[in-house]
Order: structure tokens, then sequence, then C-alpha cells
């Protein structure tokens, strides 16, 4: 009976191409934009080079220090020594690393001006993120006692300083007023990955890092590797007693007498909607992503149905003739509702598709460097869901309406 049904709707499509066109191009569009947009949030919050085991870290990227009326408020990343202090008695984790933010300089190749982001890192750092080594090695403990100027690269910065294909171990490489020695190359990150971010790597003890400050807010962040994400609340509730152990409150800070301070360990998306809602709660997040869905898929959602409607009436005498055979209204109606989530699934292939091809030029434009965004099996998933619901949403209600109809009725339409 399915094969029927399907065969039926292969049949209606070939009958009226128009109303095909406007169907298809409908459903395919919006899931389009959907599945575009679902990959990009994917790439955003997922787990994905150079974060690759993001689903079990956490991330330490601000402090908020308080006054006693907690109206006075000071919030940013961290210091180092804080950070160092309070990680490096953390039991039950896997390892953790410390590193700067990002900050943007200059290097010179002749009178070319080559703009770079450098980031100030401890060996841990290496430990817990996944950046592929093409030449060389990582700095470790050894490189950071000796104390010397060194450096690991992205093959970004050896393309433009260097030119493309050169060894670039040994060589020196000028920027801030000072030389370093390149001693590693990784495969570079991508921008949309802040945390992880830098065109050039430095041991955290190199100039201008300000890792010997005493203060508690700093440009530093902390990234928690765990064994698994079942011990994520564990190792929360051990940094925050950490964070105030020692500490005799109120204290001076930036011109602030201190009262209040707190530093969450968190997962990546958990502290981006942290920093907009002040609640950790990921279903907040997923339930306007469902809404913002929902609503996009809405409006072209009811000029199917209408269509829908149109194309169904020119059928009625076929339904006229079914019903006066004894063809019961359920019959009728789940031969209508497979018809239209038979042209849903199609629409959502050429969805797939296109998504595809659109997603391949644009990890090939390099408008974000190091991105690579993809069709994968959860946004695959979330697309077939989608082009199920849209059929449903678009089928039901016209099937619905002509399944009820009398046989004279309906020929009376037809």
């Amino acid at each position: 009976m399915l094969s029927n049904y399907i065969k039926i709707a292969w049949k209606v499509l070939l009958r009226n191409p128009f109303y095909t066109f406007i169907s298809l191009f409908g459903i395919s569009f919006t899931l389009l934009i959907l599945l575009v947009l679902s990959a990009f949030l994917d790439h955003m919050f997922g787990s994905h080079y150079p974060e690759q085991q993001r689903y079990r870290t956490l991330y330490i990227h601000s402090i908020i220090l308080k006054d006693s009326s907690r109206t006075s408020m000071m919030k940013g990343p961290l210091s180092y020594k804080f950070l160092k202090k309070n990680l490096s008695a953390l039991g039950g984790i896997e390892d953790y690393g410390i590193s700067s933010l990002f900050k943007t300089t200059n290097a010179y190749v002749g009178s070319k001006r080559i703009k770079l982001m450098v980031k100030y890192a401890d060996p841990g750092f290496w430990r817990v993120t996944d950046y592929e080594l093409l030449e060389g090695k990582f700095f470790n403990e050894s490189d950071i006692d000796q104390g010397q100027h060194i450096a690991v690269i992205t093959q970004k910065v050896r393309d433009e300083y260097f030119g493309a294909g050169e060894s670039v171990v040994g060589k020196p490489i000028e920027f801030n007023g000072l030389k370093y020695r390149i001693i590693g190359m990784i495969k570079g990150g991508p921008v949309t990955h802040p945390y992880t971010y830098s065109d050039i790597f430095l041991p955290y003890n190199s100039p201008k890092s300000e890792y010997e400050s005493d203060s508690k807010n700093g440009s530093y962040i902390g990234i928690i590797r765990a064994s698994s994400a079942r011990d994520f609340p564990g190792i929360q509730r051990e940094f925050d007693q950490l964070t105030q152990r020692g500490l005799k409150f109120p204290f001076m800070e930036g011109g602030m007498q201190v009262a209040h301070l707190e530093a969450k360990a968190q997962p990546f998306l958990a502290g981006f909607i942290y920093e907009f809602f002040q609640s950790e709660s990921t279903e907040i997040f997923f339930a306007v992503v469902s809404l913002f869905m929902l609503l996009f898929m809405a409006l072209p959602a009811i000029n199917l149905i209408n269509l829908n409607i149109s194309r169904i009436i020119e059928r009625s005498s076929e339904i006229s003739i079914r019903k006066a055979f004894g063809a019961p209204s359920k019959t009728i109606l789940w031969q209508f509702v497979i018809e239209n989530v038979f042209v849903t699934l199609l629409g959502a292939i050429i969805a797939l598709v296109f998504a595809q091809i659109i997603l391949s030029i644009f990890n090939r434009s390099g408008l974000i460097p190091y991105a690579v965004l993809s069709v994968n099996y959860t946004v695959f998933g979330i697309g077939l869901f989608l082009a199920l619901v849209f059929g449903l949403m678009s089928g039901v209600i016209p099937a619905w309406r002509m399944s009820k109809l009398k046989p004279a009725e309906a020929l009376k339409n037809s």
C-alpha cells in the first residue's frame, strides 16, 4: 500500500509542474536556510578543531568582583597567578591549560605590514587543545624554565611572513620590537573559537605577557579537561571553593573595595548563555533556537497549505470515486499525508545537496580562515526532523478537510 501511495505521489508531481516547483522551492529553500544556520551553530558551539574535546571541557573566562552593596562591579578575564593557584590545586581532572586572550600586533616583511594575533600560553594549553603540529614541537616546561624567546606559529603566518612551503623551525620572526625563534608550526584554528584562536603562540613568561600581576583581574583564561562530562558538577563545586579560599574580604582591587568574588568553570555553551542571561541553563538557548525555527517554518507552511488545498481540489473526482467505492476517510487521509511527506522529503534532499554545495563554497572562500562547516549527522538529523514537521504542518490540514467530503460534494467541486 505504501509503495502505491508513493507511485501516486510521483505521478501527481509530474501532472502539474507549476505546483510541484512552488512546493519544492518553498520546502527546499526554507530547509536550506535552516540547515546552513544549523551548520553555523554547530560550528560555533560544537566540538570541532582545535577543540574537538569540548564536550568534556570547562572554561574559566571571566571573574566578577563586586563591592559590599553589589552596586559596583568589575568583570573581565583573570590573572595568570590567580588561575595558576586555583587550577593547580584542583583534583579529579585530566589536565588544565592557561592562556591569554589574543592580542593584535604587526609584523613587517620589507614594506609589507602583516596583522597578527598573539596569545601567551602555558605548556598545558597544548595538552587541553587538539592543535595539529605540522613541523617542530610545542614549547614545554623546560622551554619555560630557560626563558627563551620562542614561538609557535600557524601555517598562515608561515605563508605570509616566509612564503608557502618554507621550513620555518629555527628561523627568527620579529614583532613588538622583539625577535623570537620559531620552534613549531601548527594548522591554525578559526577566529570563531576565541579561547584557543591565535596566529602566534608565545610562552606565558615572554615579555609583555603581564603574567606576574598580583591582581585577580588580568588577561588570561583557564581551560579544564575532565575525563567525562559527568565530572563537571564536582569540578565546578571544588573550583568555586578554591577561588574563595585564602581570601580576606574586603580587599582592594582596581580602586574598588571587593566584598564578593565570582569565577565560574563552565561548559562553552553554558558560559556563552551566562554572559547574556545570567543563567547557565542551556534550555534557554535551545528554546530560543527552536522557537525561531518554528516561526521561520510557519509562514511557508501556511502558504503551502493553500497550495495543497488547490492541488487536492483538482483531484476531487478521484476522491469522490474512491469514496463511492467505499474507501474510508482514514485511508484517503493517509494517502494525502504520505504524498505530502514524500514531496517534503524530496525537498529535504534538494536542500541537503544545496546546503553542502553552499558550505563547501564558504569553506573555500576563506571568509573565516580555518573554519570548516559541514552538514554532519547532527545537522542532517535536524534537517530530516524539520522536513517531517514541515510535511505534516502543510499536509494534514488540507488532507483532513478533503477526506471528510461526501462523494456528491467532491463531484460538485470537480
